[in-house]
C-alpha cells in the first residue's frame, strides 16, 4: 500500500498541518540508506519549509503536528518546551487495570541498543498520567498523557506498572491471538495464526496546542484500521 501524505491531513492552516501518521513510517529519516520515505521528507515535498514539531515512534500511529514556516516551528517548539501542549495516547495493555488519573514519575535512561530503562541515579525526569477507558477480559484500553517527552516513555512506564502494551516485544508486551479469545476457534489447515495486532498497540489519539494567533486547538486522530480491529475484537469476546 502506497501512503499518500495528503490523505492523512486532519487539520491545516497557513502555519500548521496536523496529520494522522500511519504506523510503519518514521517521523525523520533514520538512516541514509532507508528506502522508505520519512514523514519529514514527504511533508517537505508538500510544503518546502516544513519541520516536524515532535516525533512519534515508527510503529506508533496518530496525531503529529508539522510547522509550515520557521515562525510556526519556533512557536510550536516553545510550546513543547514549556509543556503547553497536551498529547493524549490510547494504548491496549495487558491485565485489567483500574486507573483514574494515576501518575507515574520514574526517570528514564536510553541505552545504546535503542531501548530505555528506569534509572533513578542517571535517568532523566519523566512523568505520565494514566486513565482507564475500557476494561476487557484480560486487557484494558488506557489513555496515556505524557507530561515530559522522553523516548519510549509511555511504553516503559506501562511495563513498570506490570501492564505492558500489547505486541510490544521490546518491553514484554504479549501478542493477542483470536484463539486466546474465541471459544472453539478453528484454524484453517496449513495456515499459521497471526496476532490480531502486529505492532505496538499505541495510537496518538489527540493533540492540543495554540495556533499563531493564540487560539487553542485540539485535533483528534481516528483509530487506524488495525487498532480499531483490536479494540472491536476485545469488545466482542469480553
Amino acid at each position: 500500500m502506497k501512503y499518500k501524505f495528503t490523505d492523512s491531513i486532519l487539520f491545516e492552516d497557513a502555519d500548521f498541518i496536523v496529520i494522522n501518521k500511519p504506523s510503519g513510517i518514521s517521523t525523520l529519516d533514520e538512516r541514509k540508506d532507508d528506502l522508505a520515505p520519512a514523514i519529514l521528507r514527504l511533508a517537505k515535498e508538500y510544503s518546502s519549509d516544513a519541520q516536524v514539531g515532535h516525533r512519534l515512534d515508527k510503529e506508533t500511529s496518530g496525531a503529529l503536528v508539522i510547522a509550515k514556516n520557521p515562525e510556526a516551528y519556533r512557536h510550536i517548539s516553545m510550546q513543547f518546551e514549556h509543556r503547553e501542549t497536551a498529547k493524549r495516547y490510547h494504548a491496549v495493555v495487558e491485565g485489567m487495570q483500574d486507573w483514574d488519573g494515576f501518575l507515574v514519575n520514574l526517570p528514564i535512561l536510553p541505552l545504546k541498543d535503542g531501548k530505555v530503562v528506569i534509572d533513578r541515579a542517571k535517568g532523566k525526569h519523566a512523568e505520565t498520567w494514566f486513565r482507564t477507558l475500557k476494561v476487557f477480559r484480560g486487557y484494558t484500553l488506557v489513555e496515556c498523557m505524557p507530561i515530559t517527552g522522553r523516548m519510549h516513555q509511555i511504553r516503559i512506564h506501562l511495563t513498570c506498572l506490570k501492564a505492558p502494551i500489547v505486541s510490544d516485544a521490546m518491553y514484554g508486551g504479549p501478542e493477542i491471538y483470536l484463539s486466546d479469545l474465541k471459544r472453539n476457534f478453528h484454524l484453517k489447515k496449513d495456515t499459521e495464526e497471526l496476532p490480531v495486532m502486529r505492532r505496538v498497540a499505541l495510537h496518538a489519539h489527540s493533540l492540543s496546542f495554540n495556533l499563531m494567533n493564540g487560539d487553542p486547538i485540539t485535533v483528534e486522530a481516528p483509530y487506524p484500521k488495525d487498532f480499531n480491529v483490536l479494540v472491536k475484537t476485545l469488545e466482542k469476546y469480553s
